[in-house]
């Protein structure tokens, strides 16, 4: 459920649809627009990883910090996907909350993440030296900060390449999620 074509076959491409059905019994919908540049996303992947470990940050916050700017662009996709995750880590309510910017169940640091991947992802040029303050304030070193922003900024475009090729969030994994949680993605594109 893309808009490209099925990619050609490929040791990348075979891996990567092996792997999504050893972990998940189907391929997800984001795994047949990469697997046109499997390479790619081999390093996509292993550069934010390893951005997300410089800034020290935990699972839980990576799932707030994407959820975010998943949010904050539209991209239904990502939001599904850690929407399930910060539901399956935390609660409910908990994803619930990211999905829909309430900041009552998110401690200072989450929140000052949150905040920091909205800007990031809708207007870089808006930031300013109290947003980074907040950063530090929230425990961070400079280094840690360009580390977060990179993994932000490249979690962005990962969205952003799932949904202009026209990814469509996994039935299966939507499927997953608790209505209530479902019923807080109001935008991007409809499950397929």
């Amino acid at each position: 459920m893309t808009f490209l074509e099925e990619p050609a076959p490929s040791a990348g491409q075979e891996k990567l649809y092996a792997e999504d059905i050893a972990n998940d019994g189907y391929v997800w919908n984001l795994t047949r627009v990469w697997a046109h540049q499997p390479e790619a996303l081999e390093q996509l992947s292993g550069l934010y990883a390893s951005m997300a470990d410089a800034a020290g940050v935990t699972m839980r916050e990576k799932a707030v910090i994407v959820i975010a700017q998943a949010a904050e662009i539209g991209d239904a996709y990502c939001a599904v996907a850690w929407g399930k995750r910060l539901s399956d880590w935390a609660d409910v309510q908990t994803a619930v909350a990211a999905l829909t910017g309430d900041s009552e169940p998110f401690s200072e640091r989450e929140q000052a993440l949150a905040a920091w991947a909205r800007t990031v992802a809708r207007s870089p040029g808006s930031s300013t030296s109290s947003d980074v303050q907040r950063l530090r304030d929230a425990g961070f070193t400079d280094p840690q900060i360009v580390a977060l922003t990179v993994y932000t900024a490249l979690r962005t475009a990962f969205s952003s390449v799932n949904g202009v090729l026209g990814a469509r969030p996994d039935v299966a994994i939507v499927e997953a999620l608790d209505p209530t949680v479902r019923g807080s993605i109001a935008w991007g594109r409809p499950p397929g």
